[in-house]
């Protein structure tokens, strides 16, 4: 099916501090490299049908890009965001701004979350990740105003801070996961809602290759995700891999800089 997703250039994607294990200030970011390899996943969305809708970038916030974090949109409403860190803390409104101009229903966050990164929909449930971002009291905040169950996943390793960094929706009922980046009692919450998941290597997690976007038939994944794609085309999906190194040293991927639009 078609899928909108809005999308941020990267016009000022820099690495200036460093919120999480991939980021290092002191290693060289091109800029103009980031944003090639950003239109270049665009036009692979529009080469599979899919629309795409822009958020202007703002000077000053170079995460900005990773729109996933903006918010968490289902049936037409958009629940904002509330980054734990105040470098981004600037973008939550920007993202609110856009979905109610765009005639959205809007809610501000009461506790912090970090969007899609954190607040997967798969089928009827959200997935909501914790640990490293979003506080647990978002999780309620979220199945208060979309009316879905939520369930509650533990992540514990800080390289896979937000949960679309350890998890991809394939499909409704289906995914695929790194079970080492969650908790026990989350492996084992895992392993009963999706008893024929794709479970992930740590070399194609390593490359962020978790960090994708499924439109149930296509998966667009970072091309050095090789073993993942692999297990994909095993299972009936077409892996659509793209490069997006440059973004990788901030923390990012193809699902990081895509964030759904479900009217």
């Amino acid at each position: 099916m078609p899928r909108e997703y809005l999308m941020c250039r990267p016009t000022y994607f820099a690495v200036d501090y460093a919120i999480n294990p991939w980021m290092d200030p002191a290693e060289p970011v091109d800029t103009e490299l980031a944003v090639a390899q950003w239109e270049a996943l665009v036009a692979t969305y529009r080469s599979l049908g899919h629309s795409v809708d822009f958020i202007d970038p703002v000077p000053g916030l170079p995460d900005m890009v990773f729109a996933a974090n903006g918010a968490t949109v289902v049936d037409g409403t958009a629940l904002g965001v509330s980054f734990k860190h105040a470098e981004r803390a600037p973008e939550g409104p920007a993202y609110l701004s856009w979905f109610a101009r765009a005639g959205f229903a809007t809610q501000e966050a009461k506790a912090t979350n970090e969007g899609e990164g954190d607040l997967l929909l798969v089928g009827d449930l959200l997935l909501a990740g914790t640990g490293f971002r979003t506080d647990v009291a978002a999780h309620g905040e979220a199945q208060e105003l979309f009316g879905r169950p939520v369930v509650t996943l533990n992540l514990v390793d800080p390289r896979f801070y937000h949960l679309d960094t350890a998890l991809t929706v394939l499909a409704p009922g289906k995914v695929a996961y790194l079970p080492e980046a969650f908790s026990p009692g989350s492996r084992r919450v895992l392993a009963r809602l999706f008893p024929d998941a794709i479970l992930a290597d740590a070399a194609d997690a390593a490359v962020l290759g978790l960090n994708a976007v499924s439109d149930g038939e296509h998966v667009v994944l970072p091309a050095q995700a090789t073993g993942l794609a692999g297990q994909l085309a095993s299972r009936g999906y077409r892996p659509v891999p793209v490069d997006l190194s440059e973004l990788r040293k901030a923390g990012g991927g193809p699902k990081c800089c895509t964030l759904e639009v479900r009217r």
